[in-house]
């Protein structure tokens, strides 16, 4: 059975920084794609960034842009995310996910992906 356990969360000043951890784990484990998503309160899920596990190629939604940088270390079986200059909007609750062999197209939705995290509160103060 496939596990994603996050970590790295915590409460951090706006303009800050947090570097998030997903370790994946299972004998099974195989992916093509994995990305990160965030839920605040009372909003859906939001497609934060995504990377292609064989080519590493990347991509990001429009509030992160040029602040986040997701990444990976495929012989850990690890991705993480770097968030800088964070804002209070970022507070959310950010969710690791993996799927089992999708289009690379498909990684804004939520739907694509089979694996999911518990999450981690990022919470950013003004």
């Amino acid at each position: 059975q496939v596990q994603l356990v996050e970590s790295g969360g915590g409460l951090v000043q706006a303009g800050g920084s947090l570097r998030l951890s997903c370790a994946a784990s299972g004998r099974s484990f195989r992916t093509n794609n994995m990305g990160w998503f965030r839920q605040a309160p009372g909003k859906g899920r939001e497609f934060v960034a995504g990377i292609n596990w064989v080519s590493d190629r990347t991509d990001y939604g429009d509030s992160v842009k040029g602040r986040f940088t997701i990444s990976r270390d495929s012989t850990k079986n690890m991705v993480y995310l770097q968030m800088n200059s964070l804002r209070p909007e970022d507070t959310a609750v950010y969710y690791c996910a993996a799927d089992r062999g999708t289009n690379w197209s498909r990684r804004f939705y939520s739907t694509a992906y089979d694996y999911w995290g518990q999450g981690t509160q990022v919470t950013v103060s003004s």
